[in-house]
């Protein structure tokens, strides 16, 4: 068929010659998908990840990753998000209908603890919040429709372990599914399975990607039937990801280990350093015997990656707090974690935490791949700031 040159354009004679290797995969960038014939189309289904369908229920980039992060885990299904909430959402709008019941800790990522909010608020879903270290007692907060329950360890910014076996344990014997948001370990430093979760979660915004230059979420299971359960959610809600950034989080994968390591190595060196000055009462890092949950920690956990958490002394007040954080160099004011540079964040944490008894601001350290000794040096000058 003789074309003209416009249509062209569009629909070139040539192809490329097979037989291409190199070690990245591939980046298929597509919203539609071709399909060979209408009984190919009619035949393909989407749900099981054996055909392609239509971009947003995934390409071969997508599916590559998926499966390399169900492999870190230890998992069997892998579904990708734009971001960490988003894929939060998703589980949340999986399991939960108007009538049931969550249960989420009182120490939670708190964009977790506000959609549990507005669950409650517009959608009919009753949201309580838990002690963290409430350990198998947790099974005397579970009621009949009680149909999820969440866990985090350890807690966003007041860094407590909980007993992850024994929640999971007493939720299991209730027939509850447990969701784990394992972002602080990804994967590395505790595998969410082996503690007994049904659901993983993870912001690949953090470790995962490392170069602090997206968005993007995981969920992982292991039971067939919850990640169809999943699937449907995922498809309904819309949750795609884009495939340059789905080859940016690959592209980190391979180095994520020996980071993960660095900034451990760093962070704990940091905090060590801190407990030792006047100005900090607390260290609240869970490799540190003092912080609530340790003993859990060092039971479960094989590492600690690089973002602890201070309480100031007493006698310094927020306005001083913020002096301190201003005159940092080296660490910016910024939200998140995993990348290679060394972040810091105050906390107004009784805003967040309902329970909070101790005294002193809250200071996040996200510690980066920065040489470590420069960061205590830059952390020691904006101390004589207070």
């Amino acid at each position: 068929m003789k074309k003209t040159v416009q249509t062209s354009l569009i629909h070139s004679d040539y192809e490329a010659p097979g037989g291409f290797d190199a070690f990245p995969p591939g980046t298929h960038r597509a919203s539609t998908v071709l399909f060979e014939n209408v009984a190919a189309m009619r035949s393909m289904q989407w749900k099981d990840k054996s055909a392609y369908t239509y971009g947003l229920h995934g390409t071969p980039t997508t599916f590559t990753l998926e499966a390399r992060l169900a492999a870190i885990e230890g998992g069997a299904h892998c579904l990708l998000a734009p971001s960490g909430l988003s894929a939060i959402a998703m589980i949340n709008f999986a399991f939960l209908k108007s009538g049931d019941d969550v249960l989420l800790p009182e120490n939670v990522y708190n964009p977790n603890r506000e959609l549990g909010r507005w669950l409650a608020q517009d959608f009919g879903v009753s949201a309580r919040f838990y002690d963290p270290m409430i350990g198998s007692g947790i099974a005397e907060l579970i009621q009949p429709n009680t149909k999820l329950v969440w866990t985090e360890a350890p807690g966003s910014v007041s860094m407590e372990v909980p007993d992850l076996p024994a929640i999971c344990r007493a939720a299991k014997e209730k027939g509850v599914p447990v969701a784990l948001d394992n972002t602080w370990s990804a994967g590395l430093a505790l595998r969410g399975f082996d503690v007994g979760a049904d659901i993983v979660m993870h912001a690949l915004t953090k470790y995962q990607s490392g170069g602090a230059d997206l968005l993007m979420g995981a969920v992982i299971t292991r039971d067939k039937a919850l990640n169809e359960q999943l699937a449907q959610a995922h498809m309904r809600l819309g949750l795609g990801v884009g495939a340059d950034d789905a080859y940016l989080v690959m592209r980190g994968l391979p180095t994520m280990k020996l980071r993960f390591e660095a900034h451990d190595a760093s962070a704990r060196q940091v905090a060590a350093w801190l407990k030792a000055r006047p100005e900090i009462a607390k260290v609240l890092h869970p490799a540190f015997e003092d912080c609530p949950g340790h003993t859990n920690w060092k039971r479960d956990f094989h590492g600690a990656g690089g973002l602890f958490s201070v309480l100031f002394d007493a006698r310094y007040s927020e306005e001083q707090v913020d002096r301190f954080v201003d005159a940092l160099t080296l660490f910016g004011i910024g939200y998140s974690w995993g990348g290679p540079n060394s972040l810091v964040m105050p906390y107004r944490i009784r805003a967040i935490r309902t329970a909070w008894r101790e005294e002193g601001v809250l200071v996040r350290f996200n510690v980066g791949l920065e040489d470590t000794a420069d960061l205590i040096a830059d952390i020691e000058q904006a101390l004589t700031q207070l």
